[in-house]
């Protein structure tokens, strides 16, 4: 599976929330493997052990795994010093680790409900865990001249919003913020730092409704979590190495659409 002669031969690339063979993050893994690149995925859950073992079945022969919570900095830096202890160097990070904890539920739960609690979770799990697995590897690209960063964020936060995902909406919208600021950052030292808004994704954690909203986009369908791994692949390649501190959408064209019922009621 792992091809020499692949756009990330040579490059190590850094992946967190790994640890659902169904989700995004192993979908992108598993495209950065077919492309060549070394791996080290991380996720809280020892379920990255077996995504790993899946991963060197395909013939991914470099891939190394680590558990830690992403919401601690003490753990996260200890996952940034195995990889670099492991792997020399990092060119791609690639934030992908937010929505719940494995094993988990979203909590959804009108604004007016919120408790402080559940809004400084909602913050933390998918904001604060990007900022901190940045924070630990950017000096390192900076000291290199090099790097691509790829944030997920979400439609949910930037373009729209979902009731009871207030808090949801906005650390997502919070990511685009720290990417666009980070962007800035480090642009003079060969960095890019980038975006993705995924819309409906079919994955594991697909609920009926969700499902149901993929079913009524205008391509009639959610996207599978490759296609999603191979647009984050093309912004931490070279192939985008002038764009820099953007979002790109990737929801089958839902966002532009006004009406959102069954097409077979409007068009």
């Amino acid at each position: 599976m792992t091809e020499a002669h692949g756009r990330f031969a040579g490059k190590s690339v850094v992946v967190t929330g790994v640890a659902k063979t169904n989700g995004i993050g192993y979908g992108t893994a598993r495209v950065f493997a077919q492309e060549g690149a070394e791996l080290a995925i991380v996720d809280i859950g020892d379920a990255v052990h077996d995504c790993g073992e899946r991963l060197r079945e395909l013939g991914c022969t470099h891939v190394t795994c680590h558990t830690a919570d992403l919401m601690k900095a003490d753990q996260v830096q200890r996952v940034a010093s195995e990889v670099l202890a492991q792997h020399d160097k990092v060119d791609v990070l690639v934030n992908n680790a937010g929505l719940v904890l494995y094993g988990t539920e979203e909590e959804v739960r009108s604004f007016q409900d919120l408790s402080e609690e559940s809004w400084d979770f909602g913050i933390a799990i998918n904001l604060k865990t990007q900022f901190l697995v940045t924070r630990a590897f950017v000096n390192h690209m900076i000291e290199r001249g090099y790097g691509r960063i790829v944030n997920v964020s979400s439609v949910t936060g930037p373009n729209v919003a979902n009731p009871g995902e207030s808090a949801y909406c906005a650390a997502k919208a919070g990511v685009l913020g720290m990417t666009r600021g980070l962007a800035l950052d480090v642009a003079k030292h060969g960095i890019t730092v980038n975006a993705v808004g995924p819309g409906w994704i079919s994955t594991g954690s697909s609920l009926e409704g969700e499902q149901v909203g993929a079913l009524n986009t205008p391509m009639g369908r959610g996207a599978n979590p490759e296609e999603v791994g191979r647009l984050i692949a093309f912004l931490a390649s070279d192939d985008a190495s002038y764009i820099t501190g953007q979002l790109v959408v990737i929801d089958g064209g839902n966002t532009i659409q006004e009406y959102k019922g069954p097409s077979d009621l409007y068009y």
